[in-house]
């Protein structure tokens, strides 16, 4: 439990995952019904972008520092307006994580759900988010809680799982914990986002998801720099399964914007059905 978020918050994969999580939410607000959102890898919220911790990698300049004064394409907009709203004076000092982007679109109807193992990350998380009753905050660990939490009384949601990939064996843990909340909540929208450092590794990682008899899904990947170097963060991808029907459209014009704009010289995208859409 080592890893802190603070490091890298606003990095280029932050702005693909958020990016898309907040089309998938997007979608899902079109009907009036009510949503759960767990967010099972949660983080404090709000990230400092002046302070020490980020600023001793300024990863978030390969990210939304690349993002924040130019055109953005209209897919990046529901993102986008989150990050504004958390720098009113227009200048770039915090980043909004996933817990904050998702209590931002929250109607008054849906519910959050936080999960964070991280003690100190936790008190966090309590301090910023324990007065809204829309959400709940859970010192647990993820995957019991994903099985835990679901189906949820919404019926309709999004699960993002986002792990640090600190432990060796994390892969698997994953596509367990992934296996046993399918058996519970088959139509729900799961976001799993994942690093891409060698190839093969992902290769392996993503024919072990596909074994599990998943729904449809869709698989993004953005990458920000060529090779296959298993100590090095080349680039990263989301698998998307139960997508909205339009998420496919989206991601073909979101994708060739963030490589043009976050690595026009070695970037590359890939998008294609791990399971297709019947």
């Amino acid at each position: 439990m080592n890893y802190r978020h603070v490091y890298h918050a606003g990095n280029f994969a932050d702005v693909l995952k958020h990016a898309v999580s907040a089309q998938i939410i997007h979608y899902l607000q079109r009907k009036d019904g009510a949503l759960m959102i767990l967010d099972a890898h949660a983080g404090p919220g709000l990230y400092d972008l002046a302070g020490e911790q980020a600023q001793k990698t300024n990863e978030w300049q390969g990210g939304i520092g690349k993002i924040w004064n130019g055109a953005a394409h209209p897919s990046l907009q529901p993102w986008l307006d989150v990050v504004h709203a958390a720098n009113p004076d227009g200048e770039l000092l915090a980043y909004p994580g996933s817990p904050k982007l998702f209590q931002s679109l929250l109607r008054p109807q849906d519910r959050l759900v936080l999960v964070e193992k991280h003690p100190q990350d936790h008190v966090l998380a309590e301090i910023e988010f324990g007065r809204d009753p829309r959400v709940q905050v859970h010192l647990a660990d993820a995957y019991a809680h994903i099985k835990a939490s679901v189906p949820p009384s919404e019926r309709r949601g999004l699960v993002l799982i986002d792990p640090p990939y600190e432990e060796k064996d994390e892969h698997q843990k994953l596509v367990q914990g992934l296996a046993q909340a399918l058996k519970r909540w088959p139509i729900g929208i799961y976001c799993v986002w994942y690093p891409i450092k060698a190839r093969a590794q992902i290769d392996a990682f993503l024919a072990d998801l596909k074994a599990l008899d998943l729904p449809p899904t869709l698989v993004a990947e953005l990458m920000i720099r060529s090779g296959d170097d298993p100590f090095r963060l080349n680039g990263c991808g989301l698998a998307i399964l139960n997508q909205p029907w339009v998420l496919e459209e989206t991601l073909t014009q979101m994708l060739p914007f963030l490589v043009q704009t976050l690595a026009p010289e070695q970037g590359w995208q890939r998008l294609e059905w791990l399971v297709p859409n019947p």
